[in-house]
């Protein structure tokens, strides 16, 4: 597949109106088109935030990498398997996504087969950078779990050809988190997350077995965290990484996990990261957990 330029994939992508589904492929995908795919070595796509999403969580630029990714991984094994639970290593970001950005989505792949795909990506606007992601790991489930291999190829043969439409995309809700009264505020915050018991975004995620996006649980950790790092930080701050993300169990419609940020460590000036220890528990077992290094706000960034 050729790589054309980014214009005249805009282009082409807003004419594809009609060829664009409502409800699945809609409501949680964030790849409009697929520009090229370079054996298993490579991929990149296109994305535009919709004008009138009025926030667009960061999380959701590592998703579109990572949704990026999985198309080239389901392909590689003929739509049998497809990656779910994600590992990342290092993600940082450079800027906020806005509302109408096209983000320039390329991956490299390092490893692909039916038991895992390992990967590093990054996501751009104007040739800026807004966020990278390396030391990324998806392991393979059995795609019958989650969609039908029939619907996923059309979804492909779309996304390489004409793309669907931007625009799609509707938002997704705030979460609800409900704080836990702790002995000392300053070190440690805990809040309920509950999860809908339905959500657009389960239409894509996945409609044979609704599973709550670890990126939104990430950008509910993500607030807590940020919380915590203003309580004793001068000034404002905002996250510029986040290591060792880790998602060991699927979070379904419905359940209510308890999330915790820590202080990890704190720099002993302001060129030094404020670090939060992040995580979510259900029923008592950790299921999620991650770091998040905060450093003075530029303005760029959250």
């Amino acid at each position: 597949m050729s790589h054309k330029p980014l214009a005249d994939m805009v282009v082409q992508s807003a004419m594809a109106n009609e060829a664009s589904p409502t409800g699945r492929f809609a409501a949680f995908s964030f790849v409009d088109r697929i520009t090229e795919i370079d054996g298993t070595r490579r991929v990149r796509g296109l994305y535009t935030i919709p004008p009138a999403v009025s926030h667009f969580p960061v999380s959701l630029v590592a998703e579109a990498i990572g949704q990026l990714a999985a198309w080239v991984a389901m392909s590689v094994v003929n739509f049998s398997h497809r990656p779910v639970a994600a590992l990342a290593g290092d993600t940082r970001m450079h800027r906020l996504p806005r509302a109408g950005d096209t983000l320039e989505l390329i991956v490299d792949i390092e490893s692909c087969d039916a038991e895992s795909i390992q990967y590093r990506g990054r996501a751009l606007v104007d040739g800026q950078l807004v966020l990278e992601l390396s030391d990324t790991l998806g392991s393979m489930l059995d795609i019958n779990e989650f969609d039908t291999p029939e619907a996923l190829r059309a979804d492909f043969e779309q996304l390489t050809s004409i793309g669907r439409a931007p625009g799609a995309f509707k938002g997704v809700p705030a979460p609800v988190l409900k704080d836990i009264p702790g002995p000392n505020d300053r070190q440690r915050l805990e809040a309920y997350l509950y999860v809908p018991e339905q959500a657009d975004f389960f239409l894509d995620h996945f409609p044979l077995r609704p599973v709550f996006p670890a990126t939104l649980m990430l950008d509910a950790q993500l607030q807590l965290a940020q919380r915590l790092a203003n309580t004793t930080a001068v000034g404002t701050v905002g996250v510029r990484s986040i290591t060792n993300v880790k998602v060991r169990a699927f979070t379904a419609p419905g359940a209510t996990l308890v999330l915790f940020a820590e202080r990890a460590e704190s720099g002993s000036s302001e060129s030094e990261p404020i670090v939060i220890k992040v995580g979510a528990q259900a029923d008592g077992r950790t299921i999620a957990g991650a770091k998040m290094f905060f450093m003075p706000d530029t303005g760029d960034t959250e």
